[in-house]
């Protein structure tokens, strides 16, 4: 008798709300709600339908919970994690299904789509699901398993079963188990996170101070305002109390221990039997009317367990939080509720979308209709002119494309474009480069990277000159075997000057063609933006995106070249004129000599061979051979065998002409590098920035040209796009009429609720 009681009140409840609402409006109410949860994912605006998120502890009984609620087994129990994928179930009270629950599984890659499927065969779909995440690598999805069930024991309910949470050990050894409890944890607040969406909070313990699973929710949900919290295992605490106002305080927590605005205003309590249904030894029941005749046998057993306990009689109000019938019935009544008040909101959010499916129509025809000849090469004329006008936007400078998405800092431009560096690998400090930090693009990323080459190579000092160079560059003459120190200098100074800059020319030809290389894709941001962009002609954007590149490429390449012509010459053959300007330093620098070595010291002043006295009254007076007295000249003329012993016919290196040669060597350094810093500025704004502005249009015209000569249908796509475009709006005209039937429907019951 108490099991056919229980039957009755659980049918009684199962129509409950649709008898309240109707029986007519009450179904229409709820199959509108499923038909728009597998259309809502197709939608551009954000249509969530209220439903109830199950969380809870790994061993909290969520799934048995679950499966009481809806009066049959379906899913993959037991010990350890389980489940691995969210499931949820689409609930719907259906008289006509007594002997089993109706079940199609919704496909994974179209929503739309549902497949009959019997029970069993579900619950073999979830155990696979769950084992082959237990072999991934990442373990858990996101992606829920949908099933739509009809039953006449079944409320009216969506209800979604998150994989339990882990509280795992402390420690290196658990750390797959903490990278699986974050993974979980992660996976549980991106569902519940929906405001539209009611939790259902299970706690597993006797002591309401314990929160394990409320410390996750109310990350998401501070005052517990939409969150229905559930003490699972009823039959397993209720021996634990000693004193009756134990169990008062566990029936009652005082609003010290759960302070907020809880749904329901206290805690639910239930308890759902152990084992499995089946036809097996390990089966504890036959069939699932055995199973759901033992949950409503528990909740009369937990009832007078209280009780007894307590000393007296639950009131109406503590029996309405007892069982699991008694929160099916006020999760359903809570549904129902935010069904009713979410309807309004749905009519405006499904009239937004058909005017948003009535535009997208009406522009894919008119793109149809566009696809012949002539407005093809109209259209392309319009691409080549905008093209063009956005090039040079990004060169003379705008904000409209977002630097966080375009931009490049000096780091990352140094990462992609190559960064200026010397032979010893040595690197300029970010911070001594203005707006390092920026994140720039088109001509003010190009005007950085030129200034940071000026600061770099004009801060090159001449490399180290050893003995060893000075020696070996002092040849032999084809006339005579003498030393010629001053060819010795420009040996060693061109040398050194074609080692230093050539590689900075290279590095710099590389990054300036990263920079015009990225203004294709931003131009092509701002085409689209601002509607302007030939989408779905791929060939066509290739071409002219092969003709940019290979315009860059050649453009680069050919200034590099003259740059080269430029360095090579000024490397080659060395003209004094060029290296005159430090003339007065070298002259200070080559009076420093007098005394530092035993000879009498000589220097070249000009085209002047002078000799300094040692015995002068002046320490810078000079005797130069005809303005002298006779003694004079005759020491003067011993200076001179002195010079060319020193300098032409003995090549013992002294320590004043070691220091003569390296001084000119500084002075051609300079000059080769003032003039290099000069000239190939200049010669890569005139040959590689302004083609951009002048050569490029041209080409492009070229190429528009040569496109238009080839075949069109090849080039545009012509026919693959009249395809593709053709199931496009087909798509769209069923997307139409569905979401024309969905604002219907939801129209006729706002009007029915109103009424």
């Amino acid at each position: 008798m108490i099991h056919q009681d229980f039957e009755e009140e659980e049918e009684m409840d199962a129509s409950s709300t649709s008898h309240s609402l109707g029986w007519e409006t009450g179904w229409r109410l709820y199959e509108a709600y499923n038909e728009l949860a597998s259309a809502a994912g197709r939608f551009e605006g954000k249509v969530e339908a209220p439903a109830v998120v199950v969380v809870g502890q790994q061993t909290d009984g969520k799934s048995a919970l679950v499966e009481a609620l809806m009066g049959f087994q379906f899913n993959h129990v037991g010990g350890g994690t389980k489940t691995r994928r969210p499931v949820e179930l689409r609930l719907r009270y259906n008289p006509d299904c007594r002997e089993a629950p109706y079940c199609r599984l919704v496909s994974d890659s179209e929503p739309g789509v549902s497949m009959p499927m019997p029970l069993a065969d579900i619950q073999a779909y979830i155990e696979a699901e769950n084992m082959r995440l237990e072999s991934d690598p990442g373990q858990f999805s996101d992606k829920e398993i949908v099933i739509n069930v009809e039953y006449k024991y079944c409320p009216n309910l969506t209800i979604i079963d998150t994989p339990g949470l882990i509280v795992p050990a402390p420690g290196r050894k658990n750390r797959i188990l903490q990278s699986q409890a974050r993974a979980v944890e992660a996976l549980v607040r991106t569902k519940i996170q929906h405001r539209e969406f009611i939790i259902l909070c299970l706690e597993d313990s006797s002591d309401w101070v314990n929160a394990t699973t409320r410390r996750v929710v109310m990350q998401i949900d501070p005052e517990l305002s939409r969150t229905v919290l559930v003490s699972t295992k009823l039959d397993t605490k209720i021996p634990q109390f000693a004193r009756a106002s134990d169990v008062e305080v566990f029936l009652r927590p005082p609003a010290s221990v759960l302070d907020g605005c809880l749904l329901g205003d206290s805690p639910f309590f239930t308890s759902v039997p152990s084992g499995r249904v089946g036809s097996g030894h390990e089966a504890i029941f036959r069939s699932n009317e055995e199973f759901k005749k033992a949950v409503s046998s528990r909740e009369v057993e937990d009832v007078a367990l209280l009780e007894e306990k307590l000393g007296r009689s639950l009131s109406k109000e503590e029996r309405s939080r007892i069982g699991v019938s008694s929160l099916r019935l006020f999760l359903e009544e809570l549904l129902q509720k935010r069904y009713i008040e979410s309807v309004p909101l749905i009519v405006s959010l499904l009239d937004k979308e058909h005017r948003c499916v009535t535009r997208k129509l009406r522009e894919i025809s008119q793109e149809i209709s566009s696809l012949d000849e002539v407005k093809l090469k109209e259209r392309a004329h319009a691409f080549h002119e905008s093209f063009l006008t956005k090039l040079s936007l990004l060169l003379k400078g705008t904000v409209v494309a977002p630097p966080d998405k375009f931009g490049e800092t000096l780091q990352d431009e140094r990462i992609n474009g190559g960064s200026f560096t010397a032979s010893d690998s040595f690197q300029l400090p970010n911070k001594m480069m203005p707006n390092a930090g920026m994140r720039l693009y088109g001509g003010a990323q190009y005007h950085r990277a030129m200034a940071e080459f000026r600061l770099v190579v004009g801060g090159m000092k001449c490399p180290p000159i050893t003995r060893e160079e000075i020696v070996n560059a002092c040849g032999v003459e084809d006339i005579h075997d003498g030393t010629n120190y001053s060819r010795s200098a420009c040996v060693i100074g061109v040398s050194k000057a074609r080692e230093t800059f050539e590689p900075f020319l290279h590095q710099l030809g590389f990054r300036l063609l990263h920079i015009l290389k990225r203004l294709l894709p931003i131009s092509v941001y701002l085409l689209q933006k601002d509607g302007e962009h030939l989408s779905g002609h791929d060939v066509f954007l290739k071409r002219i995106e092969a003709a940019f590149t290979n315009f860059a490429e050649s453009t680069e390449h050919a200034c590099r070249a003259k740059c080269m012509e430029d360095l090579e010459s000024t490397t080659r053959y060395v003209t004094w004129s060029l290296h005159n300007k430090n003339r007065a330093g070298l002259r200070h620098f080559l009076d420093s000599f007098t005394g530092t070595d035993n000879s009498t010291p000589t220097t070249i002043i000009g085209n002047t061979l002078a000799t300094k006295l040692p015995d002068s009254k002046s320490s810078n007076s000079i005797v130069v051979d005809s303005s002298c007295s006779g003694q004079s000249q005759t020491i003067t003329e011993m200076r001179l065998v002195d010079l060319l012993d020193n300098t032409l016919w003995n090549r013992k290196l002294a320590p004043s002409s070691e220091r003569l040669v390296c001084a000119l060597v500084h002075q051609i350094f300079h000059g080769i590098k003032e003039h290099f810093l000069v000239s190939t500025e200049l010669k890569f704004n005139c040959f590689l920035l302004m083609p951009v502005v002048d050569k490029l249009p041209a080409l492009l015209r070229e190429e528009l040209d040569s496109v238009f000569g080839d075949d069109l249908d090849s080039i545009f796509n012509i026919t693959q796009l009249k395809h593709s475009l053709g199931q496009r709006k087909r798509d769209l005209e069923i997307e139409f009429k569905q979401v024309q039937r969905l604002k219907e429907k939801f129209r006729e019951i706002n009007e029915t609720l109103n009424s």
